[in-house]
């Protein structure tokens, strides 16, 4: 059996190893169209803006491979495996290749060597198609301008970095979403000047209900971030090559470096070229299994749709965990094993300077959408016992669906790894538990971690008021 992979970060580098695992005697190939493999890009933001050789100088832990087929690179620490790690394990990867076609009937694959730049055709029994998302580009965003980045992968960030050692000092930020709040950290530490430029009325539109949003807001704005919200972007001044500034409907911002973060599609050319069914949501439609609609071709990661386990929907939430779980399950199946992908609830979780946000299930607004009768209430508290030391506010919006009191969702804000809460909440989610349910739990209690009554279980009993007098 010859299973081949298309991507060699997340998802497909799951997939190879554990089809490999579940069957030996298989043939695995990797085909990766850059330089890195199985790398964490949820951790770019954070060597950019240097906490993480602030954190190795301090003596931290931080896993890093030692092999010569790392590439010396500030960013070689995010390398979970190397090419030579891989190939350890009898999994054959080809970096710089790149797949330009898929024939789903004679099962081959055109391969380009961008080396060589030569073009081959490769035979497939299995096919996993693990490509990712890409950055959305505006129409008014020129391919090439000097200091005018987007952040999805490693080479991105060496950009930004190459801006950053060009003496850049003002920023702007387009996008108020997960990428453009932890890169405005990251930016100022850096020493710039920061303006972000939101089209929606407030940051953090998509994750969170209002009420919680201008906790954001404010946190940035305590930060010295220039947050200008309601502002539409019409293009961008340059000179000599290089950006000078960003064109808004409310005047001209001067910036040296421009992030662009308004959101992700989904990669899904290869899989339409093969015939492969998409969602509504425009990323490609898998069963339990991983299995797309076409014989023998699966995908899995940032390309492809979940059910979401709340809304009994399919959505698109491109997230680190679901595209490793896929692609395990991938591997498995394309082995000759079984496995399933159990759906997502929807939990993510960043940190805006002092300020970590989680959430998970759906906001207010999300079961409104869908047409769902449900309720809100929102506590404030301490993350631990008030008379102890450091105590310090935690946020809580808990969401519950009138009459059944099912658990909808929850969004949490506070202080460092107090939002962790979010995880009950995810569990019970995955249940299909009730706000009952919730109000009956054992958590744990002394007073460095939390009050007696935990602020969760303080919001279960509010919620079921609001309930009761709804």
């Amino acid at each position: 059996m010859r299973i081949v992979v298309v991507g060699g970060v997340a998802a497909g580098m799951s997939a190879a190893s554990r089809a490999r695992r579940q069957n030996p005697a298989a043939e695995v190939v990797v085909f990766e169209r850059g330089d890195w493999i199985s790398y964490g890009a949820c951790g770019l933001p954070y060597v950019i803006g240097g906490e993480v050789q602030e954190r190795r100088t301090q003596g931290n832990h931080v896993p890093e491979s030692t092999l010569q087929d790392v590439p010396d690179d500030e960013f070689g620490v995010l390398v979970a495996r190397t090419p030579d790690q891989m190939r350890g394990q009898g999994v054959s990867v080809r970096l710089n290749h790149e797949v330009l076609g898929v024939d789903a009937r004679a099962a081959t694959l055109s391969v380009l060597d961008r080396s060589s730049g030569r073009t081959v055709q490769e035979p497939y029994d299995r096919l996993l198609l693990a490509t990712g998302v890409a950055p959305v580009r505006p129409d008014w965003l020129p391919d090439t301008l000097q200091g005018v980045h987007v952040l999805r992968d490693i080479p991105d960030a060496q950009g930004i970095e190459a801006t950053l050692r060009g003496g850049a000092k003002r920023a702007a930020i387009v996008g108020g979403g997960y990428i453009g709040l932890e890169m405005a950290e990251a930016l100022k530490r850096r020493g710039l000047s920061v303006v972000m430029l939101e089209a929606g009325p407030e940051p953090a539109g998509r994750m969170l209900d209002p009420v919680n949003r201008r906790l954001v807001r404010e946190e940035l704005e305590r930060q010295g971030i220039d947050l200008r919200t309601g502002v539409t972007l019409e293009g961008l001044s340059a000179k000599d090559g290089r950006v000078t500034g960003v064109q808004t409907s409310a005047g001209r911002v001067r910036a040296d470096l421009v992030l662009v973060a308004v959101g992700v599609r989904p990669k899904v050319e290869l899989a339409q070229a093969a015939g492969v069914r998409l969602g509504h949501t425009g990323a490609v439609r898998v069963n339990a299994s991983q299995q797309t609609s076409v014989a023998g071709i699966y995908a899995a990661g940032d390309n492809c749709e979940s059910l979401h386990r709340v809304s009994r929907r399919r959505v698109h939430i491109p997230l680190g965990l679901t595209a490793n779980r896929m692609g395990r399950v991938a591997g498995v199946n394309m082995a000759g094993g079984e496995a399933r992908f159990p759906g997502i609830v929807g939990t993510g979780i960043f940190r805006v300077f002092d300020l970590s946000v989680a959430r998970t299930g759906l906001t207010q607004q999300e079961a409104d959408s869908y047409g769902l009768k449900a309720v809100s209430a929102d506590v404030k508290s301490s993350d631990h016992a008030g008379y102890y030391a450091d105590a310090r506010p935690i946020w809580v919006r808990l969401t519950a669906e009138q009459g059944s009191g099912r658990l909808l969702g929850a969004q949490i804000l506070g202080h460092g790894d107090a939002v962790k809460r979010i995880d009950v909440i995810a569990a019970l989610l995955h249940s299909r538990a009730s706000v009952h349910d919730l109000e009956d739990m054992d958590l744990a209690y002394a007073p460095p971690f939390s009050s007696v009554w935990d602020v969760l279980l303080v919001a279960a009993g509010k919620v079921k008021k609001v309930m009761r007098e709804g």
